[in-house]
Parts: structure tokens; C-alpha cells; sequence
């Protein structure tokens, strides 16, 4: 007599996994919004979209990991999501804003951004199972993130909201600066990696203190703001390539033993990929 096959009930997924990802979309809403905007020239609603969408994917991954809902799936929408809100809606809405005034090197320059943008994500995807990464051994980043590539990219746009000059606006300035900030992205210049720095005791009232500032700041100020972040960050370039060749002298002395720090990947490029 043939028994009948037991069918175990499917199980659904669970909320941990749902909520990062959840995030995650609205993350890409946003970005996909600042598109929207600046078709119809609200153009600090557009970039204050962008902005949503940076905070929004700097706080995904740790969702994710808080929760334990880990999975390549949120890692591969993650990715998806920074090359559109990071990549393409920067892009677009600067190509409206100013590029289109210079037609064929504007949509150039907006293109080689986009482009950029996805080929920096991808790169980092193909690498998550090398096993030799020096500058993340090291504690540091290749290049900008997404997100911060996109913020340098409309620096232009934080100088014109706050002075109102139409020199900002200019796609001869514009133009070059959009291709410059991404090869940034693209780069292998050695960068800061915020989640492997460490803080002191003594000073955490400090940080706290100047986090509260920073906050005040941004809603009081914002474009001017955002001028000082993009500024302090390009400022930074010069200190993290030394850093790092630091590092990397002092692990080619012989007999010097350099620990290698596991960094944890930050949840902003591309989620648990970005070394």
C-alpha cells in the first residue's frame, strides 16, 4: 500500500530578512524620486532626495546585521539600488540642472558618472570572495563610496543653492568636476573607512557633542553644510594615501608584525560587499 507523501509546510520568510531590505527599496524610492524633482525643477527637493537615500543605505546593512537578516539577495538589491541612487539620479539630475546646456560633453560626463558608479559596485561584488584585499585588510577603502561620490558630485549644486551665482551653475565647471568625482569612485586611491575607526574613552563626549553640532548644523544649514562635509572629505585624500603607505611599509619591514584589522563591510557600498 503506497503511503501518501507528507508535504512539509512551506515556510514564509521572516521579518529579519524583510526589514533591511525594505529599507533598502525605499532607499531606491528615494533616489528614483530626486529624478522626479528635478524634471520639474525643484532642484533642492531632488538632492535632498539623494540625501535621504544615503542615509537610508547607510543604515540597511546594519539593520541587517543588528537583526541577523543577512542574505545575498539584500547584498545584490543593495548593489542594484546604489547604482541608481547614486549613480543614475546624480547623473540626471545634474545633467537638468546644468549639463544640458553643453549637450553632447554633458550627457558624456553625466554617462561616464553613471557608468562609474556601477562599474566601482561591481568590482567590489566580483571581489567578495578574493582573498588578498590590501587597503581592506588594512582598515581602509578603494576609492569613494557611491554614496559620497554622489555627494562630491553636486557640490556645484550646495554652492548655488547657498550663493546663488550662476557661475556654479556653469556646465564648463560643472562637466569636468562630475568626471573627476567619478574616477574617484573608480580609483585606487586609499580612503578612510569610517567603521574601522576606533574612538578613546576620554573623547567620546567630544564626538557625541560634535555629532549634536553636526545635526544642528545640517537642519539650520544645510548647503553650507554640505559644502564644509564635501570640502573636510576632499581634505582627507591627502592623510589616507599616507596612512596607508604607512601601513603598507611598515608590514614590508622584516620582523615588524602589523595586525590586519577585519573591518566590517560598511552598509554603503555595497552593502556586506564593500571591502
Amino acid at each position: 500500500m503506497n503511503r501518501p507523501i507528507r508535504r512539509s509546510p512551506t515556510r514564509g520568510l521572516p521579518l529579519r530578512a524583510v526589514a533591511p531590505n525594505a529599507v533598502t527599496a525605499l532607499a531606491l524610492c528615494s533616489g528614483l524620486t530626486g529624478i522626479r524633482f528635478a524634471i520639474s525643477g525643484q532642484w533642492e527637493t531632488a538632492v535632498l532626495m539623494v540625501m535621504i537615500a544615503s542615509v537610508l543605505d547607510g543604515i540597511d546593512g546594519r539593520i541587517a546585521r543588528m537583526v541577523r537578516g543577512e542574505s545575498r539577495f539584500g547584498a545584490e538589491l543593495d548593489s542594484l539600488s546604489d547604482a541608481i541612487s547614486f549613480g543614475v539620479s546624480p547623473a540626471l539630475i545634474l545633467y537638468l540642472w546644468s549639463l544640458k546646456d553643453l549637450p553632447r560633453l554633458g550627457w558624456l560626463c553625466s554617462l561616464i558618472f553613471a557608468v562609474f558608479c556601477a562599474l566601482r559596485l561591481a568590482r567590489f561584488n566580483a571581489a567578495i570572495d578574493v582573498a588578498e584585499q590590501p587597503h581592506k585588510s588594512a582598515g581602509f577603502l578603494t576609492g569613494a563610496p557611491s554614496p559620497v561620490g554622489a555627494g562630491l558630485a553636486m557640490l556645484p549644486l550646495y554652492l548655488w543653492f547657498w550663493t546663488g551665482m550662476d557661475f556654479w551653475r556653469s556646465p564648463l565647471l560643472v562637466a569636468p568636476w562630475v568626471a573627476l568625482m567619478a574616477l574617484l569612485m573608480v580609483s585606487s586611491i586609499a580612503t578612510f573607512s569610517w567603521s574601522s575607526l576606533r574612538l578613546r574613552t576620554h573623547i567620546r563626549f567630544e564626538a557625541i557633542a560634535f555629532v549634536v553640532l553636526l545635526g544642528a548644523a545640517l537642519i539650520s544649514a544645510p548647503w553650507h553644510t554640505l559644502t564644509f562635509l564635501c570640502v573636510a572629505y576632499l581634505a582627507t585624500l591627502p592623510f589616507s594615501v599616507a596612512a596607508y603607505n604607512r601601513v603598507k611599509r611598515l608590514r614590508g619591514l622584516p620582523g615588524a608584525t602589523v595586525p590586519e584589522q577585519t573591518v566590517p563591510a560598511p552598509a554603503t557600498e555595497p552593502g556586506a560587499l564593500e571591502p
